[in-house]
């Protein structure tokens, strides 16, 4: 499903019909978020181009916070006090269409919901610049979080 240049990075993608993550750490430049795709059947999802949304889910601040206060997330607090959700690349533009709700702790894990309006008859758009909501540009994760040593082992 993605191009053979980076089928071997560590980015955690995969195809699912729901699923568990990380909380992703705070990477310079970017708000906390969880990508996704929404495909119009089970049998579409082989294919990248029949995706009907692609968005983002916003990590709200105090789970970040919570959750980054954990020895793995070294360095995620202080890309987290860099940035805010009004001058963030994608999320400026408003957020609360991509705010979850979330339940939990970080001793017992969080489960997150979301309600994501979906047109099952939208074709599939390629776009050189990200448009409002689908993604921006990445950043290295910071040093000790979770993925930095498999990102900088694929380097």
């Amino acid at each position: 499903m993605y191009s053979n240049g980076v089928t071997g990075e560590p980015w955690l993608h995969g195809v699912q019909v729901t699923f568990d993550s990380l909380v992703p750490g705070c990477y310079t430049g970017r708000w906390p978020h969880i990508h996704f795709e929404v495909f119009p059947s089970i049998d579409d999802i082989t294919d990248a181009t029949n995706n009907v949304l692609t968005s983002q889910i916003v990590v709200p601040e105090d789970v970040a916070r919570a959750v980054y206060e954990q020895s793995e997330y070294n360095g995620s607090t202080r890309n987290l006090d860099r940035i805010t959700l009004e001058t963030d690349n994608v999320f400026s533009d408003g957020w609360d269409a991509q705010t979850p709700t979330v339940t939990g702790s970080v001793a017992d894990g969080y489960a997150v919901s979301i309600d994501v309006p979906v047109d099952p008859t939208t074709k599939a758009q390629v776009a050189a610049v990200p448009m409002p909501g689908q993604g921006g540009p990445g950043g290295e994760p910071p040093e000790g979080s979770p993925g930095a040593a498999q990102a900088n082992e694929s380097a």
